[in-house]
């Protein structure tokens, strides 16, 4: 059955993959973003979807933005079936060097902002009694990482408020999940990762390489399918090659002995 998804952040990088993937199903993704330059370019480059595409702009911090948008959406007869938070941003800087004033925008943005989503799909879903919500995480979430105290924080704040959503919202039939991705090859790892930051990333995944969008996709289409997925709530999945699981890894490296 053809399925409705809202895709935050969905007109590029891991969002720009899960709104591929959700196309291809033959499915309807809604790609909403701050930009409409983006949003433009996403429209232009995937407009052989037709009117299985559209495309939004909307602040995911603008509380009533996001409400006006989702009743919108359904006003206007697509009633999700699916979400998929994947807008977020990323400072990497030390705990010294990292403001309050920057610390409370990325938790506005990663936190909030996926709250205030959520909120607004699942008032509708639960009418239905039926409904799926993906939160992009991270392994920032899970470990400590250097120069990520305020990313970091945020991501695990999302795991924890996955929990909570999956609980109390069991009942309408709404599930609520996390992925947290390892390295992937998107535009803001492009622009944060230094060529020692990706040698050092490649020392800890244990299958040493960057993972792609396309695999956070797949474990998004997977969570969304109730028909694979559908006893699945609350739980979070790391997409990391091996990253969070790994201990020391001597002899791992190719020729080791």
């Amino acid at each position: 059955m053809a399925k409705t998804i809202l895709i935050t952040g969905g007109p590029s990088g891991i969002g720009r993959a899960v709104t591929e993937a959700v196309l291809a199903e033959g499915w309807t993704a809604i790609a909403v973003d701050v930009s409409q330059a983006t949003l433009d370019r996403c429209r232009e480059e995937l407009s052989a979807a037709g009117d299985r595409l559209v495309v939004r702009p909307l602040n995911v911090t603008d509380d009533a933005a996001v409400t006006a948008l989702v009743d919108a959406l359904e006003a206007e007869g697509h009633a999700l079936d699916g979400v998929v938070n994947s807008a977020g941003i990323a400072k990497e800087i030390d705990a010294f060097n990292t403001s309050t004033d920057l610390f409370r925008t990325i938790l506005d943005v990663n936190v909030v902002g996926g709250f205030a989503v959520a909120r607004a799909a699942a008032r509708h879903m639960m009418a239905r009694k039926a409904g799926a919500i993906v939160n992009i995480a991270s392994v920032s979430g899970m470990v400590g990482s250097s120069g990520r105290v305020a990313y970091g924080a945020s991501k695990g704040a999302v795991l924890t408020m996955t929990r909570v959503l999956a609980i109390e919202w069991a009942k309408y039939g709404i599930r609520v999940n996390t992925i947290s991705p390892g390295p992937i090859e998107t535009p803001m790892v492009a622009a944060m990762h230094t060529p020692e930051s990706r040698a050092a990333y490649n020392e800890r995944v244990p299958m040493e390489r960057y993972g792609t969008p396309a695999e956070i996709a797949a474990a998004a289409m997977f969570l969304l399918d109730g028909a694979k997925s559908g006893y699945i709530t609350g739980q979070n999945i790391p997409v990391d090659g091996g990253m969070t699981i790994a201990g020391v890894l001597h002899g791992n490296k190719p020729g080791a002995h």
